[in-house]
């Protein structure tokens, strides 16, 4: 199982915990909302819990949950600028589909259980 994370992710990520000083870095989750069923939580993680794995990358660390593991692995997380707008940029590939906003998303298994 393994989370990526660009250059310009990991960059933001060390940038992030400078200015708020303190913490190891990004905690990547899903939650159940949106219009199709799942959205990308995020938070600082300020240490690695038992129940959790970390990936580095770019001197920049992912902290996952195992049990959002399934749903994210393969997981390439970006960060751009769209415009006057900064946002990460999720690339799942167990991602079957996007709501139409883009904030929320499915997976094949969901499909396959409805």
């Amino acid at each position: 199982m393994s989370i990526t994370l660009s250059e310009a992710a990991a960059d933001r990520i060390r940038r992030q915990l400078a200015e708020r000083g303190q913490g190891i870095g990004l905690r990547v989750g899903v939650t159940t909302t949106g219009c199709s069923g799942n959205a990308y939580k995020l938070d600082y993680a300020d240490a690695v819990g038992e129940d959790e794995v970390a990936f580095e990358q770019h001197g920049a660390t992912v902290v996952v949950a195992k049990r959002d593991l399934p749903m994210l692995d393969g997981l390439n997380v970006d960060f751009r600028r769209e415009g006057l707008n900064e946002l990460y940029r999720f690339d799942n590939p167990n991602a079957t589909g996007l709501c139409g906003c883009g904030e929320s998303f499915h997976l094949a298994e969901e499909e396959a259980a409805s």
